[in-house]
């Protein structure tokens, strides 16, 4: 796997795992060593829970596909070891979600998948890519539970803040790119689109009278959770994957190069270059 060539992205484009008859044998411990390895790894890299989650569901049933996916998620992190989670002291004392749903994802029961996160103060804390319990009959059913499961969330960091004696603004944004399950959730009147989700749509309902709960529409190419429920094109990955993981080498260089310098007393700026498991300085002669 040293000499693999990175890829941009964890798991190729519209890529479904499922169950198939004609499967070729592979080395199962293997296989379930390597997916523990990720499922620890996947506590500080977010940008992969979504295809973890997908892989794991095959260790006692796997085939050379799914084992071809698990190194696919080792060529992607080849090509990211530089990143991680980064925590910075802001000023914000906002709670912001971001939650969406892929309808119907899960090809071997056709259940839906959820993805969530959360961001306080601006730094991300909780991240959830989870299959849903019961199978969805329409797309809006499924995003308006992701919803629900979302605002759960949020709740429950707002308690937990407020144990902290720490203060945040209300109120609460949950971010979502489906207009017809926002407008499910503002409008009271019931019909058939409702009526399988009907205890979600009061509790919502609920939480947005009471003010402590807004849900403002975000663009899907914007929408942040997408990372956790669906796999988008190599650009759209980048993109959103950057906003929930740093690229912390470069932090951390651009921080430390000037307190070498000014500790070793050089009137010219010293270099650090980082490698994968260590930093060189150079300093000018």
């Amino acid at each position: 796997m040293t000499e693999c060539k990175p890829v941009d992205t964890p798991v190729e484009y519209n890529a479904k795992l499922g169950n198939k008859n004609d499967r070729i044998p592979v080395n199962k411990e293997r296989y379930q060593r390597l997916v523990g390895k990720l499922i620890y790894l996947s506590h500080t890299r977010p940008d992969i829970s979504y295809a973890v989650s997908a892989v794991s569901q095959f260790m006692q049933a796997l085939c050379e596909d799914h084992m071809t996916t698990v190194k696919h998620i080792l060529w992607y992190l080849k090509g990211t070891s530089g990143k991680g989670l980064m925590f910075r002291k802001t000023d914000k004392r906002s709670v912001e979600g971001y939650t969406n749903s892929d309808w119907a994802g899960s090809v071997v029961d056709r259940k839906s998948i959820s993805g969530s996160c959360t961001f306080i103060w601006g730094n991300l804390v909780t991240w959830r890519s989870k299959k849903q319990g019961v199978v969805a009959r329409s797309s809006a059913e499924a995003e308006y539970r992701a919803m629900s499961l979302g605002i759960c969330e949020e709740i429950w960091l707002k308690k937990v803040l407020s144990d902290l004696q720490q203060d945040n603004e209300l109120p609460i944004k949950l971010f979502f790119d489906n207009k017809a399950a926002i407008s499910i959730a503002n409008n009271p009147v019931q019909h058939d689109r409702t009526k399988y989700v009907e205890i979600d749509r009061h509790y919502i309902k609920e939480r947005l009278d009471s003010g402590n709960i807004c849900i403002p529409y975000i663009p899907s190419n914007q929408q942040v959770a997408d990372v956790f429920d669906l796999i988008a094109h190599d650009v759209d990955h980048v993109e959103l994957s950057d906003i929930l993981i740093t690229a912390y080498t470069k932090t951390i260089v651009d921080n430390v190069e000037p307190i070498v310098s000014s500790v070793i007393g050089n009137t010219t700026p010293v270099k650090i270059i980082a490698s994968v498991d260590a930093f060189h300085i150079y300093v000018p002669t």
